[in-house]
């Protein structure tokens, strides 16, 4: 069964900065391309990075929100992808969720969803 997870949410002042990951569960299991996504209470959930496929070079893209704020990676070594946030602003806070698209050695089996990791950034 596969379970994406993410982790690294928390609380912070504004202009500090978190780092959050998310990896897929399952040795055979591995993050094709990726999203990162967020909600803040009350707002619809709203794309903010994504992440090609180590294929396509891994490229990155931005809402213009955290542009040159926010960078996403990724360490093939621990099947991991992560969002570097910095310079963080009470209206990031929101809870943060990462939609993986799962490949399992031959095929992409589908986009999963992680449980979410709460960012509350005070002011």
């Amino acid at each position: 069964q596969v379970q994406v997870v993410e982790s690294g949410g928390g609380l912070v002042q504004a202009g500090g900065s978190l780092r959050l990951s998310c990896v897929v569960s399952g040795s055979t299991f591995s993050i094709n391309a990726m999203g990162w996504y967020r909600q803040a209470p009350g707002n619809q959930r709203e794309l903010v990075a994504t992440i090609s496929s180590i294929s396509s070079g891994s490229s990155t893209g931005y809402a213009d929100s955290v542009k040159g704020r926010f960078t996403a990676s990724r360490d093939n070594g621990k099947n991991t992808v992560y969002l570097q946030m910095n310079s963080l602003k009470p209206e990031d806070t929101a809870v943060y969720y990462c939609n993986a698209e799962v490949y399992n050695g031959y095929e992409n089996i589908g986009d999963y969803w992680g449980q979410g990791t709460q960012v509350t950034v005070s002011s």
